[in-house]
């Protein structure tokens, strides 16, 4: 035992990153991203992270150039959309993608060109009669279904999981605040689960530190994995789901919820969940505030946290 925590520590005080579980191993890509994209620094971060068809990465900010995107290899290409998006999700419709993304601040959730050029704004749901006005509306994640319906998890508003058909029409609102099984307490990222014989929606719920699975009709059907730390967002790629936990770790499970790989853990708790954790406290290979992740078609992981500072992370997986 006392061998095993001798080599965490010197991991740690080397920059580079345990696997802590599971069959999947990572290393540390350090200095991967430019600091200073497109010659200033990338700015407060609230996290949100995806990746184009071409492998770039889309890392929303909360500055005024909105979504900083970078290439493949972490060069900063350019700027797009508005700011303080939280969180968002690229889809491809038609042969086109498009940027889903929620902007709880701003009470809305939009659809975007990947220039930034806006499609269409979903605002309130007048007839969801959960809501006293438009500002109780905060929605912090949005996925969309096979058949167009869109999921929006309004986790800093109502604490439901709102269902729209894909004209926008709102259908139904499931979950409402509370502990137990059926009830969100910050249900904080969402993605559509198509590694099943049914497409599920799968939710973070965030401070219930779970994450869980529902059906199309928004009926309740398991808890996935439980006592993580604050999963704050969820990427499915192949058979792997991604979550990034606020508190200082990035999960991955496979498509039955075992644990396959645990990465980044910070071991420093005053260090978790941290929004203002200046850079030189930082550690290559720990994460502090996992906010966004997801996972590349070389099975990679990118990592954004919420960050006063902005603060990214490339972890390899190794051969």
């Amino acid at each position: 035992m006392k061998s095993i925590l001798n080599t965490l520590l010197c991991a740690i005080a080397l920059g580079s990153t345990i696997t802590l579980a599971g069959e999947l191993k990572y290393t540390i890509a350090p200095n991967y991203f430019e600091k200073t994209p497109g010659n200033e620094p990338l700015g407060a971060c609230h996290g949100g992270a995806a990746l184009d068809r071409a492998g770039n990465i889309y890392v929303t900010t909360d500055t005024p150039r909105g979504i900083v995107v970078f290439s493949p290899k972490g060069k900063f290409l350019r700027a797009v959309g508005p700011p303080r998006i939280h969180a968002l999700e690229i889809r491809r419709e038609k042969g086109v993608d498009y940027i889903y993304a929620a902007r709880p601040s701003d009470h809305e959730v939009l659809k975007l060109k990947l220039n930034g050029e806006r499609v269409w704004t979903l605002e309130l749901p007048q007839d969801a009669g959960i809501y006293k006005d438009g500002k109780g509306f905060n929605p912090c994640a949005v996925t969309v279904a096979p058949d167009g319906s869109i999921f929006v998890a309004d986790g800093y508003g109502s604490n439901y999981v709102l269902k729209f058909d894909k004209s926008r029409k709102f259908l139904k609102a499931f979950g409402g605040p509370g502990a137990e099984e059926g009830k969100f307490n910050t249900c904080h990222g969402i993605a559509m689960d198509l590694r099943h014989s049914k497409p599920l929606v799968l939710v973070c719920n965030r401070n219930n530190d779970r994450v869980e699975h529902w059906d199309m009709d928004g009926n309740f059907v398991r808890v996935i994995q439980k006592g993580l730390r604050m999963p704050a967002a969820v990427h499915i790629r192949g058979d792997y789901a991604v979550f990034p936990e606020l508190k200082g770790r990035v999960t991955v499970l496979d498509k039955k919820g075992v644990i396959v790989a645990q990465v980044g853990d910070n071991p420093i708790e005053s260090q978790r969940a941290n929004y203002g954790l200046p850079s030189d406290q930082w550690k290559d290979g720990i994460c502090n505030s996992p906010h966004g992740a997801s996972m590349d078609k070389d099975g990679n992981l990118i990592v954004a946290e919420w960050s006063k500072f902005g603060h990214l992370h490339k972890f390899v997986k190794s051969k």
